[in-house]
């Protein structure tokens, strides 16, 4: 069994790692995920092979290894599920656990996954994060989002609805779409995700309709 953590001293990075873990075991390893037709075990594979091989872990952003990463997550997946979840639970010494590259590297990767457990259930409710944890969120998610809406020939604005008057510009333009969110449902969007929980777009319909179509993976 993997240990639950509640300390609230531990960064958020580390406690997203820890709750979809936690989540992860509760479902069972059959089940559904916002990750095309993985399951969680697919997906708890893929996060082992993303941060213990980064020669298997190249398929990951080089379509042309994607092979490469498919069978080492088929290899990952052969293990019994609870000995995968606790070596993702505490993986050890890796690269992402170098100072400051977990953090800028795994926080949004793991809120974005936990939620995709979260949210693939019948009945899922939003979570009502700490307002630190929003604003950590939101200080990661400016750079994210422009990669994420590179392709996007829009100008965007994204607003706080935790923080009214607070918003950053991610691109430039006239008439620029404004979506209004807490950070974290922002990040999800970002990330390609539409199991969104009060979310909104305001702007000319047709650049808001470019932007929730576009291809906003990463």
């Amino acid at each position: 069994m993997v240990a639950t953590v509640c300390s609230v001293t531990l960064p958020l990075v580390r406690r997203e790692r820890h709750a979809l873990c936690d989540t992860a075991l509760a479902l069972g390893p059959d089940a559904p995920t916002l990750c095309g037709g993985w399951s969680a075990r697919d997906l708890v594979a893929h996060l082992l092979v993303r941060e213990n091989s980064m020669i298997s872990a190249a398929g990951i952003t080089v379509p042309a290894l994607a092979g490469l990463t498919e069978r080492a997550m088929a290899k990952a997946a052969r293990a019994p599920f609870p000995e995968m979840v606790q070596k993702l639970y505490d993986p050890g010494l890796t690269p992402f656990r170098l100072p400051g590259v977990e953090r800028l590297t795994n926080t949004l990767e793991y809120l974005v996954h936990h939620e995709d457990l979260r949210r693939a259930q019948p009945g899922w409710q939003p979570r009502d994060l700490p307002i630190a944890d929003e604003d950590e969120l939101w200080k990661l998610l400016r750079g994210s989002a422009k990669l994420a809406t590179r392709k996007v020939d829009a100008g965007i604005v994204v607003r706080r609805a935790d923080r009214p008057g607070t918003e950053a510009t991610i691109r430039r333009g006239a008439d620029p779409v404004v979506i209004t969110g807490k950070p974290s449902e922002l990040v999800l969007f970002f990330f390609g995700r539409s199991q969104l929980h009060d979310v909104t777009f305001d702007g000319p319909p047709s650049a808001v309709t470019r932007l929730q179509e576009a291809d906003r993976g990463f």
